[in-house]
């Protein structure tokens, strides 16, 4: 076989990788990106000399050669030298690229050599899956673009495909002749259970050993409570810190504790110290575990009491191993005990589980069914039971801002590509605890109805709704009083909606001078981003006059129109809204409703409607510096708390 002796001499160098940046949520789309699966194996270079001499070489420059020997020798390229970069990966019986079957397979491998073995692993054959060319003969072409070295790359042999494939790229046209999206290619992606998509800019170079905006990575993540089981001190002058935590979890079946693996990043260095100083006086001798854990992932542990419940995201559960891979730390979740945390439960490789799951679940005093969980209702696979989870944890600083207002939805059943429809009288089937409110409808088409509105101001009715696939939840600007007649307005909205050629940079522009003359007026103005293109502004009001706020609302967004026509309009008419910022006084009207602060949205990312301090509204300069999905949205809370509190704390007579 080629290469079995080896003669490093006239192997091409090795190229060190170019890395993929993570896309924050928003896969790029245009006619300048292509887009390929993202895969989970062994990130490995093949350098083949003009006589097929053949190395591969891992991300880190460590060789693999002898790990893989199968593909060796797997191309004839006709006495030319090549680079290639790809991915070493191994298949499960269900035809998807597994990870766990990798870790088993290099666990073996490691004993065997241990062991003086070279077996080859017959039962879990790999398979080189290659992206990029680097070098074809004596040419580099890191310098050529990504569609140029794909040409290249395509009219290559490939006479063994058991072994080595190239991976499919898909460019934007390709998708757009197929009546595709990005986003709905992703969410293929999602339902077939892959690990995501990476973007691909097609101009761009090769750049080794780079992460830039050319190659954007967007992976789909999951999460999971834990139980903390043990910690790992920090490396390489970080020995006083803790570098990483040791995690556990119930076995559903047999109910004993089981080890699920590590999480080294997601901390703040507050969090680590912290962290480490709660562990500390738990410390215990031994590991908790029903079975001790693999010697050699649990290096340096120091085991604790299993007492601290904590949350992490992760993209996949290996099955072989039970482990839950690629964590990031979310937080301690003090509301969770530990006999609560199961541990995921080891389906089998081959059948995807029934859509139609549901489950039981206790919430507070209250009991729920749940449906669908594992559904997912964005294009990037964030699924029913993401979106519950994120109900529930906002639940704290949302529900005051729900807490006896009559709840529009917007609800998604089939996910944000699928149909949406308003729903404001309760849905059938609902619990008999729902608190509802029974109002005329007041609509500018209303019949004189009546609609039973719910009132969701307790977490189990947010858990409900948000099991309806409710995503948006809209509110009116007044509140229903203890006998359910509806009360004064107690809130002061503008709606700032950026036209074509504007977007919410604008709209801050905007939002400043409303600052001022709100102020000017005695009232408190707080600004929140509406979760999709604009923001709203609010001030906590006392009147008497329900048609009050829309004429006081009407006045200001008129005034600012006549001071700046190019910049602000305050007319709805659609076609004088380009280049400007619509100011929308009219979702005062005690018919309208707005978007409540920390609601999800229905776009393309599970983006919220998230309050903002004057200074990120001053100094946004770009439409993402005010784009927030759901894990930020957390993270914020948590350093900051509600930063609407003073809505009600600050409440003036409107002038």
């Amino acid at each position: 076989m080629a290469g079995s002796a080896r003669d490093d001499a006239d192997v091409p160098a090795w190229v060190e990788p170019m890395l993929a940046k993570p896309d924050r949520g928003r896969m790029p789309s245009g006619p300048n990106w292509a887009y390929e699966y993202k895969l989970d194996g062994y990130r490995a270079a093949m350098r083949i000399a003009a006589d097929g001499t053949t190395i591969l070489t891992s991300r880190n420059g460590i060789d693999f050669t002898e790990e893989f020997p199968t593909l060796l020798g797997v191309l004839d390229l006709d006495g030319q030298a090549a680079v290639l970069d790809g991915e070493i990966v191994v298949y499960n019986q269900a035809g998807r690229v597994d990870f766990g079957l990798m870790q088993e397979r290099r666990g073996r491998y490691r004993k065997h050599q241990t062991a003086g073995r070279l077996d080859e692993f017959d039962d879990l054959p790999v398979r080189y899956l290659v992206f990029d060319l680097l070098q074809l003969g004596d040419q580099r072409l890191l310098d050529l673009s990504y569609d140029q070295r794909r040409a290249q790359l395509t009219k290559l042999p490939m006479p063994d495909p058991h072994r080595i494939s190239v991976v499919p790229s898909i460019t934007f046209d390709e998708l757009a002749a197929d009546r595709l999206t990005p986003q709905q290619l992703l969410n293929r992606v999602a339902t077939e259970g892959q690990e995501g998509l990476i973007a691909k800019h097609r101009t761009a170079p090769y750049t080794p050993g780079r992460r830039t905006d050319a190659w954007l990575k967007h992976a789909l993540t999951h999460t999971q409570e834990v139980i903390v089981c043990g910690w790992r001190p920090g490396q390489r002058g970080f020995d006083n810190t803790l570098g990483g935590l040791m995690l556990g979890g119930y076995d559903p079946s047999s109910g004993d504790l089981v080890y699920l693996g590590d999480v080294g990043t997601g901390f703040s260095q507050r969090e680590r110290a912290e962290l480490k100083a709660q562990l500390q006086p738990i410390e215990r001798r031994t590991h908790p575990f029903a079975t001790t854990p693999p010697r050699e992932d649990v290096v340096r542990a120091r085991w604790v009491e299993p007492m601290l419940v904590g949350e992490v995201e992760y993209r996949q559960f290996t099955h072989g191993d039970g482990r839950l891979r690629h964590t990031s730390w979310r937080g301690l979740r003090h509301d969770k005990s530990p006999d609560e945390v199961i541990a995921p439960r080891a389906t089998s490789r081959d059948p995807d589980p029934p859509q139609q799951q549901r489950v039981t679940v206790r919430v507070g005093d209250k009991q729920l069914r749940l449906s669908n969980l594992d559904k997912p209702l964005y294009p990037s696979g964030f699924t029913k039971a993401h979106v519950i989870s994120y109900y529930t944890q906002v639940a704290p600083v949302l529900l005051p801002h729900l807490a006896n207002r009559p709840v529009t939805f917007i609800r998604f059943p089939d996910g944000v590509d699928g149909e949406r429809f308003f729903e404001k009288n309760v849905a059938r089937g609902a619990p008999s605890w729902l608190r509802t409110v029974s109002l005329p409808s007041s609509g500018s088409r209303g019949s004189g109805d009546t609609i039973n509105y719910p009132l969701i101001d307790d977490l189990p009715s947010l858990v409900w709704a948000a099991n309806l696939a409710a995503l948006e939840l809209h509110t009116p600007q007044w509140t229903v009083g203890p006998d359910g007649s509806r009360g004064s307005p107690d809130r002061l909205v503008f709606d700032l909606d950026p036209g074509e050629g504007t977007t919410i940079v604008d709209c801050a522009r905007v939002a400043l001078r409303l600052h001022d003359l709100l102020v000017a007026d005695g009232l408190t103005p707080l600004a929140t981003t509406s979760g999709s293109k604009g923001m709203q502004l609010y001030a906590g009001i006392h009147t008497t006059n329900a048609k009050a706020p829309a004429a006081y609302a009407k006045t200001l967004a008129e005034r600012l129109a006549r001071e700046t026509p190019d910049l602000v309009t305050a007319k709805m008419t659609k076609a004088l809204r380009t280049n400007r910022v619509f100011i929308d006084w009219s979702q005062n009207n005690p018919a309208k409703t707005t978007i409540s602060p920390y609601s999800l949205r229905g776009r393309a990312q599970p983006t919220v409607a998230t309050p903002i301090t004057w200074d990120e509204v001053r100094d946004c300069g770009a439409p993402e510096d005010l784009t927030f999905a759901t894990d930020t949205v957390l993270e914020r809370v948590g350093l900051l708390g509600d930063l609407f509190t003073e809505l009600t704390a600050t409440r003036a007579a409107l002038p």
